[in-house]
């Protein structure tokens, strides 16, 4: 891991090791999901126990100390700057997100015990409201299409297989844009594009963070799509930023 990592790689080994979801989201839920596989991914690594995460100084702030030879891991955090317009009078702030192994976890740390954090729940309800999207009746009838999304709503069949797979999917259309200017319909068949695959892996980072059925559908249809090859790297950001909204959306803290 480092200032090089890209989003295409740590999307992938979530795509590829069944599990490595949950366990990121399980030992680090306060982070984004893109840097809770980062994180586990170095916990593996070095062999380190998952566990909570903070900086130097915030594990100071909290009676513990970094044990001699422990290395930070590294991940992603943003850093904002004002950019003086022409005139030099008029002021934009600039964000960009930058690597740094800032961070050590709980296992490399030794001091006061710290108390343990809670999994917030994730509620349907709260996130389409947060998110300004709005269910409505389902009316195609096709047997086959478990759900469509079109602008800001989303209709999930009364039928379908995995309703909660099926809701993430409709979502992630409508976080990733795809929904702007032009309407989805999926069926059991999905057609491969990437606009599919990259609602299927939003699906994906959703239903097995909240151990919902459907993640193994998801990496089955990602793998297939890929067939060897790694989604783009812009395609990974714009995943990972909707799965964060999606689910920040919707829990209860």
């Amino acid at each position: 891991m480092s200032d090089q990592t890209k989003w295409s790689d740590l999307l992938s080994a979530a795509v590829t090791e069944p599990g490595l979801i949950l366990k990121a989201y399980s030992a680090f839920h306060s982070y984004s999901l893109g840097n809770q596989i980062a994180a586990m991914v170095q916990c593996q690594m070095r062999g380190i126990r998952p566990g909570p995460i903070n900086t130097f100084v915030g594990w100071k702030n909290l009676n513990r100390h970094i044990k001699r030879g422990e290395k930070a891991i590294w991940l992603c955090m943003p850093l904002t700057r004002k950019v003086k317009g022409d005139t030099g009078e008029d002021e934009t702030v600039i964000t960009t997100f930058v690597w740094k192994p800032n961070w050590f976890v709980l296992p490399q740390t030794e001091g006061e015990p710290i108390q343990e954090q809670q999994i917030p729940a994730w509620n349907k309800e709260k996130a389409l409201a947060a998110l300004g999207i709005i269910q409505t009746e389902f009316t195609h009838t096709d047997g086959n299409t478990q759900g469509y999304a079109r602008k800001r709503e989303i209709a999930i069949s009364p039928l379908a297989a995995m309703p909660h797979k099926t809701l993430f999917h409709e979502l992630a259309h409508i976080e990733l844009g795809h929904t702007a200017e032009n309407e989805f319909t999926d069926s059991e068949h999905t057609p491969r594009s990437l606009r599919e695959a990259e609602a299927e892996a939003v699906a994906l980072l959703l239903c097995e963070s909240l151990e919902l059925a459907g993640a193994e559908y998801c990496r089955g249809y990602i793998q297939n799509w890929l067939a060897g090859d790694v989604i783009p790297e812009k395609s990974a950001q714009k995943i990972f930023g909707a799965a964060d909204r999606i689910l920040r959306a919707g829990r209860d803290c």
